[in-house]
């Protein structure tokens, strides 16, 4: 398997592009990207963490020291990141900031730190934020910079640039805006049968590695794009990207 997502890699740092429904590691799972390697005698530490059910480019530490210099820069917000996510409906704004802070509510379930009817979208600032009182809890402030790449009303492909990187933030941000990812199990009706997949994806990562400069960047498989078969080319968008 290493073979086949590995995307980049020097004496340091390893860059793979992870499939959706495998998890970067632990947490009761079956098995996850760090204990597969572990099984083959490379020891792995993760620097970004991207969820089970998000597909795409992950950053894996080789030595001690090296994880610590990337999450020292993940920390400081000197990483650029890309996600690609499906959503509907349509009807998203070109571009716009999703500005949001997030809490955990008392189930464990991610949340904006906000009523819903209090979510505003200014027009004039092309940005979604919280027009009241924030509830009584501790939040994180939270920004995702979001551009429409490709709309018709029912579906949007989003290019999410996540400034803060908080645990579902991309996820929980499209939502409480009204534009659900779609397949994300954190939002579907109880009543609904699982859907295939989530239609997120870690597009693109930069930053200043150990070593140097590190730019990576992972095409999303065709069934990413099924939701919206044959009504886009995903060739010709992703040029735009």
């Amino acid at each position: 398997m290493r073979e086949r997502v590995v995307l980049w890699e020097d004496d340091a740092v390893l860059a793979v592009d992870k499939p959706y429904g495998l998890s970067v590691m632990g947490e009761r799972h079956d098995t996850d990207l760090i204990t597969m390697a572990a099984d083959d005698g490379e020891s792995l530490q993760w620097v970004n963490r991207i969820d089970k059910v998000t597909s795409g480019v992950v950053l894996l530490a080789k030595t001690k020291a090296a994880h610590a210099e990337l999450t020292r820069r993940f920390a400081k917000r000197t990483v650029d990141k890309s996600y690609l996510a499906i959503c509907r409906p349509g009807g998203f704004a070109t571009e716009a900031t999703i500005d949001l802070p997030l809490l955990t509510a008392g189930s464990g379930r991610v949340r904006v730190a906000a009523e819903r009817g209090d979510i505003r979208f200014d027009e004039a600032a092309a940005r979604w934020h919280a027009d009241g009182d924030l509830l009584p809890r501790k939040n994180y402030p939270s920004t995702t910079e979001c551009r429409a790449l490709w709309d018709d009303g029912d579906d949007v492909v989003v290019l999410a640039h996540p400034v803060t990187g908080r645990r579902h933030q991309i996820r929980v941000h499209l939502a409480w805006v009204g534009h659900t990812i779609v397949g994300d199990p954190l939002f579907r009706p109880k009543s609904a049968p699982p859907a295939p997949r989530c239609h997120l994806h870690s597009l693109a990562l930069s930053l200043d590695g150990p070593n140097g400069r590190i730019d990576v960047r992972a095409e999303p498989d065709a069934g990413f794009w099924d939701p919206v078969a044959g009504r886009l080319d995903p060739r010709e968008l992703l040029q735009a990207v």
